[in-house]
């Protein structure tokens, strides 16, 4: 469903040329869930970004479903290809309610039954027709993140970008937007790929993830080895090693801290 060869993203020129990503290549089955991690700034949002037209494509190729993407993206390409963003604050329009962030995309892709679809999305991410008229100020984290979900769900798409879709949110409420992905990616046949720098989160959603650094591939492995604590490189293990945590026997003093 993904195939991206020798992807190199450049941003700026001279001394401020920054090579985001140099010569990354991998491939997403139909249905998959496929994982990038990496410290910030290593540049998996830079490849999101890449795919859907929002970061320039400096080397290589993108293809969806066998297709080259056209530069710039057609109208086609975004019936197919959604994102979901980090921010459900930042993403969504302050001043539109719920029903007119999703009836935008519709009436851009000119499509029919707007009311049956909006009410059907809704319901799919867990939310329900009451929330159709309320505003982003009357809802919570998760419930916005679920709208910006529907909002990518709506124009029925293949493959949906998820750009850390969790890291805003609490605890408790990650647990319920994983699962909600996961139910949606198996009810629909989705092929995600999700950007994250927590290794729990990608071992929760993801059959195969990337390692990225500086913008390069680290190394590639899956979710059961992840889990068995096992990887090739030791930047693989470090990022593993963060991820448990920090723990300690006994409280620092303060003489410890200084």
């Amino acid at each position: 469903m993904i195939d991206i060869r020798d992807l190199s993203v450049v941003f700026g020129s001279g001394n401020l040329r920054v090579e985001a990503v140099k010569g990354l290549s991998l491939q997403v089955a139909e249905g998959e869930s496929f994982g990038l991690v990496g410290e910030s700034g290593s540049g998996k949002s830079t490849v999101l970004r890449a795919i859907c037209g929002l970061a320039p494509v400096s080397g290589g190729t993108i293809a969806i479903g066998e297709k080259p993407v056209s530069v710039p993206r057609k109208r086609d390409f975004f019936a197919t290809v959604q994102m979901v963003f980090q921010d459900p604050y930042g993403s969504l329009h302050p001043r539109q309610t719920v029903d007119q962030i999703l009836s935008e995309p519709l009436a851009i892709h000119r499509m029919d039954n707007r009311d049956k679809r909006i009410v059907r999305t809704l319901t799919d991410v867990g939310l329900g027709p009451t929330f159709r008229f309320r505003f982003p100020h009357q809802l919570s984290g998760g419930q916005r993140q679920r709208v910006a979900i529907a909002r990518a769900l709506i124009l029925d798409p293949s493959v949906i970008l998820l750009d850390e879709p969790t890291s805003a949110l609490d605890a408790s409420v990650q647990a319920e937007i994983l699962n909600l992905l996961e139910l949606l990616r198996k009810e629909h046949n989705l092929t995600y790929i999700l950007v994250s720098h927590d290794l729990a989160v990608v071992a929760h959603l993801c059959d195969r993830m990337l390692v990225m650094r500086n913008g390069t591939m680290v190394e590639e492995t899956d979710t059961e080895h992840l889990r068995a604590g096992e990887a090739k490189t030791a930047y693989t293990r470090a990022l593993m090693k963060a991820t448990e945590g920090f723990t300690r026997a006994e409280p620092a003093t303060r003489t410890e801290l200084q």
